[in-house]
């Protein structure tokens, strides 16, 4: 093992052999500190003012391998589950279901063997006690506190029986003492969330701090937040409606584009094994204006129905909706196809959206979309078990949408057919004789 003493300016960063009065590059005094560097076995750790460093190749693994959720599922797309010392950041609508997922992966974690604790500022501890009973987890070990206090919150993570997870729901309902403000206010939600998320990161505890949402759907609280944590998820979905779509939006773990797709039930929420075909309903191929697309959220391919409308407008200016994804893309759609199809859709009102519940932003669902117009627009059904996926350009070409490969083994695995994508037509002059004839 080798030392060696060098003198490094607090300034400007400077080294020196020796220690002198004045740093020789910024000029100022009594700025150049001790700094002993040791070498021991290619591995290189610094004593800095008397902090020390370490080398990463010295690190225990035991600290760095994660925890199981309790999800097979939900382990995969944070990154083999919760990683010690990691911070999570859960987003979504009122009412959709954060508060009894999160309580579910708690009493998981404890009938694991985990040490789980739940910090609520917006429950009391009768009404947490409710929920678990009414989901039969009143017995699981799991501990819980109702406070607004974060300073208790530091002091569980601080104490010497440190928890494996600890879940902060809200984290806009806590106030420290150390900044201004009331509760929620982007001075409290900073100092609440830096000082629990430097806690975290010192202790073999997964913190997991529940975030509210804005009016746009937008994380409240300072953009700070979501970069100062490992990994985003959101929650979301139709309150009506009984599935759940949890999406990564961040993850220093694992990938940042996937999804878990949840069904809310009496006894919790429960994760949707197989969702490729769940948002499609029971639907009828006879009926016009409906079309099947192998869309793809993430990494995943679903089969959605995309049903569209086209009826005589009364209206000086015909209505233009879409339900599920971008009226602009609907207006797109509509203008290539009134162009290139010699089609007059300027005095129809046209609705769009996607069966189910659902918001997607894929470019493939373009060409369902132009496939449903039509069906609806000579009122004749589309071919009994064909699909769709592709993107329409402005000059009515198709293009490929991505994942193509995954699409079309999930179409075949399925039993659909005809597919219809890039490689089957080319245009949507081509789209439509092969689907209404030349002439319509």
């Amino acid at each position: 093992m080798k030392t060696k003493d060098i003198f490094v300016c607090s300034g400007c960063g400077a080294q020196a052999i020796k220690w002198q009065g004045q740093c020789p590059r910024c000029g100022e005094w009594n700025t150049l500190q001790q700094k002993v560097v040791v070498r021991k076995k290619g591995a290189v750790s610094h004593t800095y003012a008397g902090v020390r460093t370490t080398a990463l190749a010295d690190i225990p693994t035991e600290h760095t391998e994660a925890r199981s959720t309790g999800f097979a599922p939900l382990d995969t797309v944070l990154g083999k589950g919760f990683v010690p010392g990691g911070a999570v950041l859960v987003g979504g609508e009122p009412g959709i279901g954060k508060s009894t997922l999160l309580l579910q992966l708690a009493c998981a974690q404890a009938q694991m063997g985990n040490r789980a604790v739940y910090f609520s500022g917006e429950e009391s501890l009768a009404q947490i006690r409710g929920r678990a009973e009414r989901l039969g987890l009143l017995n699981s070990g799991m501990l819980a506190i109702a406070s607004t206090n974060s300073e208790e919150a530091l002091a569980i993570l601080e104490a010497p029986e440190k928890p494996d997870l600890l879940i902060i729901d809200s984290v806009q309902t806590l106030n420290s003492s150390r900044a201004e403000g009331i509760p929620g206010c982007v001075s409290q939600v900073r100092a609440v969330s830096s000082e629990l998320v430097e806690a975290a990161k010192k202790t073999t505890a997964t913190l997991v701090l529940v975030g509210h949402v804005t009016k746009d759907g937008q994380i409240a609280g300072p953009k700070l937040l979501e970069h100062m944590v490992d990994t985003v998820l959101y929650l979301e979905g139709d309150r009506k409606h009984m599935m759940r779509i949890m999406r990564v939006l961040k993850n220093r773990f694992g990938p940042s584009d996937e999804l878990v797709v949840f069904s809310m039930r009496e006894s919790g929420m429960e994760i949707v094994e197989d969702p490729s075909t769940l948002f499609l309903g029971d639907r009828d191929d006879s009926f016009s204006g409906a079309a099947v697309v192998m869309a793809m959220d993430g990494h995943k391919p679903f089969a959605v129905e995309v049903q569209a409308l086209a009826s005589r407008s009364v209206l000086s200016i015909p209505r233009r909706t879409a339900l599920g994804f971008d009226t602009n893309r609907l207006n797109l759609i509509l203008a290539v196809l009134e162009k290139r199809l010699n089609l007059n859709l300027g005095q129809l009102d046209i609705y769009a959206k996607i069966g189910g519940g659902l918001a997607m932003r894929d470019p493939g669902l373009d060409l369902g979309v132009a496939a449903a117009v039509l069906s609806s627009f000579y009122d004749r059904p589309l071919p009994a078990g064909s699909v769709f996926w592709g993107e329409v350009d402005l000059n009515g070409r198709i293009r490929p949408a991505s994942g193509g490969e995954t699409r079309l083994k999930q179409a075949d695995r399925l039993g659909y057919g005809p597919i219809f994508q890039s490689e089957s037509c080319r245009t949507l002059d081509e789209l439509q004789n092969k689907l209404f004839g030349p002439n319509g």
